[in-house]
């Protein structure tokens, strides 16, 4: 297993070793124990998955204070997965990091407490796959909007199909400071 930092650290590229041959292939999508080994200690309590359509955008979600971690994977088909820095008083605050995944290439991202979250898929269809570090809470989540020019995400569709919900979240900055979380530093 090979893990990448990205251009804001803690948002980590996870590249499973994958077993091919004229069958198919096998990869271990997450071992606890592998994970742990490779530096990666982190427990996850609900798993989600979601299935779209091509063009469809998902997010840009977060929750707070019930911060979620999570281990995103495409199961089948291709995305272009986004984290965004919305931790009050980080360095990296704002910035966003995108990673191409697929089922051809096995690639995970993994985005700690403290990011938003979303993604556009590129393929036909995409199912995704995603290990939370928190339970899903109502009351703890929200958003920011995909388009968010202060953000300056280059989303790889030109006309992407957005939730009513997703469509009316605001920009970073238009959301109150007590709805963000933030950022501490590694002890």
């Amino acid at each position: 297993m090979k893990v990448t930092e990205t251009s804001l650290p803690e948002v980590l590229i996870i590249e499973p070793d994958a077993f091919g041959d004229a069958r198919g292939w096998f990869l271990e999508t997450f071992s606890r124990q592998r994970y742990e080994q490779a530096g990666l200690k982190m427990t996850f309590v609900q798993d989600n998955a979601s299935f779209s359509a091509r063009g469809v955008l998902r997010g840009l979600h977060f929750q707070n204070p019930r911060s979620q971690g999570k281990l995103v994977q495409v199961l089948s088909g291709e995305v272009f997965d986004v984290a965004v820095d919305i931790r009050l008083g980080s360095p990296t605050f704002g910035k966003w990091v995108g990673e191409t995944l697929s089922a051809s290439n096995h690639k995970q991202l993994y985005i700690p407490p403290g990011f938003a979250h979303g993604y556009c898929v590129l393929s036909e269809t995409a199912l995704f796959s995603y290990k939370c570090t928190d339970y899903y809470s109502p009351a703890d989540e929200g958003g920011v909007i995909y388009s968010d020019p202060d953000i300056g995400i280059a989303w790889p569709v030109d006309k992407p199909l957005v939730s009513k919900k997703d469509a009316a979240y605001t920009r970073l900055k238009d959301i109150p400071k007590n709805k963000l979380p933030l950022f501490e530093k590694a002890k």
